[in-house]
């Protein structure tokens, strides 16, 4: 059992606005017991060191290809798009270990830490051995990731992913893909015993289910995951409509779009967590608003990868809830994926912060930093997420003296971490009450850096 905690600070980002002096009571269950602003600093109390912030949710991660960043950033003949970098990052897809995706994932986990995440979405495709066959324990890709989360202190909700066929119309998979097989019983069988077995040794883990895409599961596969799931409250991600061809190739075999094949077929419901929905109409997200279902934008990957522009006032102006990935893992810092999801805005629709609502929310960053925080509880299977009463106490300490932030005013503390911070701007990072990161750091960095290292000299 965790020793209850009660923390204070001079200021803290509390109902989406700076409040002061806020005293802040951790339970021995690592939740919040109650958030008072308003309240002198007494005995009792451990004064925080700096301006306090909510964590965010990483609602998309592929923690494996975080050993494949900035090993993909060249053309040496034809075009390349996002089908050609697929093919290269299948290479590192069929030779990782458990033991290499353990190391590469605690490195990732720490840093996304750092970045200001403090619960990872892992949507799980990896998981059988190179061969194809099972491992002697299925789950063992599972536990790996499981246990470098645990090492690295942060939370998990751990997607395993229904993957059963390479394209719209196809009968099965390709040679290549032979390590992500699954259907739906497995899918199932595989959630279930991460949220029996896996949470004894592990308190901060969880799972949900995911279906890869629309084109890697067919209808029946889909169906019959959704049988098995019944009414059980865990979170359904999915890859959808990310890229053009993907719309085109739905379009042929269905007759309809993604998204809209998706609402009129399977009826999602609050639970579904849409990944990238790059490429809407009006209809579409007219539709995916009164499913209830949420949207995971990933700034970062859909540049690096040219996947294109959402539509955000669009699903902002439906009320939609959304939610950051890091996905591919070029970025990991949530600021940083918040200024590319605008700056992309701005240079698509040749306005100035788009994001920001007159009259509501004239900052851009707050509009954008409360609909991520609002939209991060749901994808990783939560019912609240920030500084509130009976969220998990997960809280970031800003460092006030960190390049972009010395000298604003307290009300522009947020625009400045989003569009003008540099390096290190976290002086602290707590999970469930206790401290992950102290001064910026894990307490066993180094020698994490020295595993990822390691791996990514044997993987080269």
């Amino acid at each position: 059992m965790r020793a209850a905690a009660i923390f204070w600070a001079v200021q803290a980002w509390v109902d989406g606005r700076w409040q002061h002096h806020v005293r802040m009571a951790v339970g021995t269950d690592g939740h919040w017991q109650s958030i008072t602003p308003g309240v002198p600093l007494a005995e009792g109390m451990q004064a925080l060191a700096g301006p306090v912030m909510p964590s965010l949710v990483d609602t998309h991660s592929h923690a494996f290809q975080r050993a494949f960043a900035g090993l993909a950033e060249r053309r040496d003949s034809g075009d390349d798009d996002f089908w050609s970098w697929r093919d290269r990052m299948y290479g590192l897809a069929l030779r990782i270990t458990p033991a290499q995706m353990q190391a590469v994932a605690t490195q990732l986990y720490v840093e996304l830490l750092a970045g200001g995440y403090t619960q990872v979405c892992e949507f799980h495709y990896l998981h059988h051995q190179q061969d194809g066959s099972p491992y002697p324990d299925e789950l063992a890709m599972s536990w790996a990731l499981a246990d470098a989360a645990a090492a690295a202190g942060i939370g998990l909700t751990l997607l395993p992913v229904l993957y059963a066929r390479s394209g719209f119309g196809a009968d099965g998979l390709r040679d290549d893909q032979r390590r992500f097989k699954t259907d739906a019983d497995w899918v199932w069988r595989a959630s279930q015993a991460v949220n029996d077995e896996g949470r004894d040794r592990r308190p901060l883990l969880n799972a949900g289910v995911a279906l890869h895409s629309l084109r890697a599961a067919n209808a029946d596969d889909i169906r019959g995951l959704q049988a098995l799931m019944g009414d059980a409250d865990v979170p359904v991600h999915i890859h959808i409509a990310e890229q053009m061809q993907e719309v085109r190739d739905c379009l042929a075999a269905t007759g309809q779009r993604p998204m809209q094949w998706l609402c009129n077929a399977l009826q999602p419901d609050a639970r579904w967590q849409l990944v990238h929905a790059t490429h809407s109409t009006p209809e579409e997200i007219e539709q995916v608003a009164s499913s209830g279902a949420g949207v995971v934008i990933c700034p970062g990957t859909e540049g690096n990868l040219g996947d294109g522009l959402i539509d955000l006032p669009g699903w902002l102006a439906a009320g939609v809830p959304i939610s950051i990935g890091s996905d591919s893992h070029v970025t990991r810092a949530w600021g940083e994926e918040l200024r590319w999801l605008e700056y992309g805005q701005r240079l698509g629709l040749q306005r100035r912060n788009v994001a920001a609502l007159p009259g509501v929310q004239p900052s851009t960053a707050a509009r954008l930093f409360e609909a991520a925080r609002a939209g991060s509880a749901a994808p990783a299977g939560f019912k609240q997420w920030g500084l509130e009463v009976g969220a998990r106490a997960d809280f970031l300490v800003l460092d006030g003296a960190a390049s972009g932030l010395l000298g604003l005013p307290t009300d522009y503390l947020l625009d400045g971490l989003v569009f003008s911070a540099q390096g290190q701007v976290l002086r602290e990072v707590y999970v469930a009450g206790q401290v992950a990161l102290r001064q910026g750091r894990h307490a066993a960095q180094d020698a994490i850096a020295a595993g990822f290292r390691a791996v990514l000299a044997e993987l080269r």
